[in-house]
């Protein structure tokens, strides 16, 4: 057996109840039972005062410090409701709850977008007056509206091509495409990779519309048969695999004064990606992250907002792996500097650059990875962000002084908070839980510690749910000195004279983290159901996964899979030490990439598990997008004996156990060639499969179709698991 560090007990959970989960709660179990909480939080701008939604979501609620921060009623939804109506009296609102995605624009003033009949509006709200002013104007139609800051133009798209309102509802054209393959301003350029959320940027003074524009009519269509017709007619999908012909995007920049165009001269190669877009606080300039297709050279360039000209390359960033910028720069008050976060000293941290490339200062503090900036202090002197710590187990709230770099952690209490500090930086509004805490928001004062409880929520189980016991478990990986985090759910009513069927949930590919200290340790719904069945439940977070720093995750380079079956093992040969595990019933389930995982172990590591759930697994890694698969595995021009190592095609020989293989047949990121092609191997090689597919669903499977699915999950493991 594997060294291992054994049982590191963080924190374990009993609540007793009169029933079981039924297999519906395991989709509606999470809005059903979820702990009480506040949603729209709030600190109001320049006021020691915050703001939250009331339980029946009906009322806005201030609290504020003079009030000794008691709760008082301050806009209800019938007023923002005769508000709309007054201004827009030909159109018809039907607001059923405060909007939840309101915004401070300062102490008296509000924004929020109304949904009408006819078009969507995007308002200020007076608290004082209680009137609206229109800022804007958009198509019931329109996607990915982007509003200027000054609130005098919103862009949007209709299908491929831009558009921009006035608030007194002017339209102007911006882009005229037509042609299939030219997308412009669409959020899904580079397909969402690189920390890409959106694509189109309006300039600091409302003036120029910044916007991506992407040529992918030379990447191959890939064919996704639609089965609501009586002839099955054909939707096509550009796909870059790897190692084929990518899109070509450029970034183009709008003037609304003028009507001109620029395109920024980022240069070749076409195939490069370009992130990080940033607008100059002062309109001047633009900065961008190019990388390379190969993803091992990062250049942050600077270029001309008025003629679009390359100014400079500020800095480089090169990796023997791979580079993965995440996140657009962030000016500080002196708009000379900025922050820019990167793993590349081990952890996804802050650094302090002038605008000349020079760095000022790193603000990294000790192993801790940054994981949501939460800005800076009225006077911009400190800044503030939400970190991973305790190994990736916990998130914190920290404090940074940009002048020192003297860093200090604000929340103390073990588990997962989401926090922020006031304008004034004296008050934190703090929000956490961990395992046996369902959810607990306080106000910190700052200067004393001191702590004023708003809301103690109940665990929502009691007397309702016989939840299942919940430990963390900690254990070394191969390698010998990485901690590896991992949870285990028991069976109701435990007996560890007894033996029990085990299921084994993963995932452990990249940007993922399934074992953290929140409200049940991050415990999905049928997780706890199979618990309740009889099975133990076992998760592990290998190497590769979030939230752990740069060698936690690049161990995985060009060999996908190998080092994450490595660590997997780990805890499955402790669940076979175990008396009370029946290692002759194993049984192993995931998703995607743990969709991958699962038929790697149930091929390459073929006497563990007797039977094993696929759903939307990668086979190939040949067949998988370019932009995520060749950042792993580069091309397979590059690694064609990492390719030929990792790809399951050429194993399914080697199956043994029960395999039920799930798809969606419109996935468009998994594309179902992967599957199928399993089992005709698996056909040729003489050996049995199971496959289900769901024919209207792409990646995941979801609405009641989700509780079909898991039904269908549980009864194939007490088919072959259950004695």
């Amino acid at each position: 057996m594997k060294k291992l560090l054994l049982l590191l007990l963080l924190g374990s959970t009993y609540a007793y109840g009169q029933r079981s989960f039924t297999i519906e709660e395991t989709v509606f179990g999470p809005s059903k039972f979820s702990p009480k909480n506040l949603y729209g939080q709030q600190w109001i701008k320049g006021e020691d005062a915050l703001s939250h939604l009331d339980g029946s979501y009906q009322n806005l609620i201030i609290r504020k410090l003079k009030d000794n921060w008691q709760d008082k009623q301050l806009i209800s939804v019938g007023d923002l409701q005769t508000a709309l109506t007054a201004t827009i009296p030909d159109e018809q609102f039907a607001l059923r709850t405060f909007p939840t995605q309101y915004q401070w624009i300062d102490s008296n003033t509000l924004s929020f977008v109304a949904a009408g009949q006819k078009n969507s509006y995007g308002v200020s709200y007076d608290v004082t007056k209680k009137n609206i002013k229109i800022n804007s104007i958009i198509p019931t139609t329109a996607a990915n509206p982007e509003y200027s800051t000054s609130n005098t133009h919103t862009a949007y798209l209709i299908d491929n091509n831009i558009e921009i309102t006035t608030a007194t509802g002017n339209k102007i054209q911006v882009t005229k495409d037509t042609v299939d393959g030219i997308v412009n301003g669409s959020d899904n350029t580079h397909r969402q990779e690189f920390g890409i959320k959106k694509g189109m940027w309006w300039s600091p003074d409302s003036h120029k519309l910044l916007y991506y524009k992407k040529d992918e009519t030379m990447v191959s269509k890939y064919p996704l048969p639609q089965w609501d017709t009586r002839v099955a007619s054909i939707k096509n999908l550009r796909y870059p695999m790897a190692g084929m012909k990518s899109e070509e995007v450029t970034l183009n920049i709008f003037n609304t004064q003028t009507g001109q165009y620029v395109t920024l001269q980022t240069g070749a190669p076409k195939e490069q990606y370009l992130t990080m877009v940033t607008w100059d606080p002062n309109n001047e300039y633009i900065y961008v992250g190019v990388l390379n297709r190969g993803q091992d050279h990062l250049k942050l360039n600077k270029y001309n907002a008025t003629t679009g000209a390359f100014v400079k390359t500020l800095f480089e960033e090169k990796s023997n792996s791979w580079v993965e910028p995440q996140h657009p720069l962030i000016f500080t008050s002196n708009t000379k500097q900025f922050l820019h976060q990167t793993d590349k000293d081990g952890y996804n941290q802050l650094y302090l650059y002038d605008t000349e490339g020079n760095l000022v200062r790193n603000l990294g503090y000790k192993d801790v990875i940054v994981i949501d900036f939460q800005g800076f202090d009225n006077k911009g002197t400190k800044a503030y962000y939400i970190g991973a710590t305790n190994n990736g187990m916990e998130r914190h709230l920290f404090e940074v002084e940009l002048k020192s770099g003297k860093t200090i952690q604000l929340t103390k209490i073990n588990g997962t908070h989401n926090a922020s500090v006031s304008d004034n930086g004296n008050f934190i509004l703090d929000q956490y839980s961990n395992l046996s805490t369902p959810n607990h928001i306080q106000i910190i004062n700052k200067k004393d510690n001191k702590a004023i409880s708003i809301l103690t929520a109940e665990n929502p189980f009691v007397d309702q749910i016989d939840l299942p016991k919940i430990e963390f478990k900690s254990f070394i990986s191969p390698d010998g000195k990485t901690p590896l985090n991992a949870r285990i759910t028991y069976p109701t009513n435990f007996d560890a004279s007894k033996k029990y069927p085990v299921m084994l949930y993963l995932y452990g590919g990249s940007h993922a983290q399934l074992v953290t200290d929140r409200w049940l340790g991050g415990v999905g719904y049928f997780d706890m159901y199979m618990a309740q069945n009889g099975y133990l439940v076992f998760t592990l977070d290998n190497r590769g996964s979030d939230a752990r720093g740069r060698d936690f995750t690049r161990i995985t380079h060009r060999n996908l899979g190998e080092a994450e079956m490595a660590d997997q093992i780990v805890g499955i040969d402790y669940l076979k030490s175990l008396p009370y595990v029946d290692s002759d019933n194993l049984g192993i389930f995931g998703w995607s990439y743990g969709g991958y995982m699962t038929t790697s172990l149930m091929t390459k590591h073929n006497d563990i598990f007797k039977a094993a759930v696929a759903g939307g697994p990668v086979m190939d890694w040949k067949y998988y997008e370019a932009m995520y698969g060749e950042r792993y595995m580069d091309t397979p021009q590059e690694n064609p004996e990492g390719y030929k190592k990792t790809s399951l095609l050429n194993k399914a020989s080697k199956l043994n156990g029960h395999l039920l293989i799930i798809h969606g047949a419109q996935d468009p990121v998994v594309v179902q060639q992967h599957s199928m092609d399993f089992v005709e191997q698996c056909i040729k090689a003489g050996k049995q499969v199971d496959y289900f597919l769901y024919p209207t669903h792409e990646h995941n499977v979801g609405g009641r179709d989700r509780i079909h699915m898991y039904d269908k999950i549980a009864k194939y493991f007490d088919l072959h698991l259950k004695k």
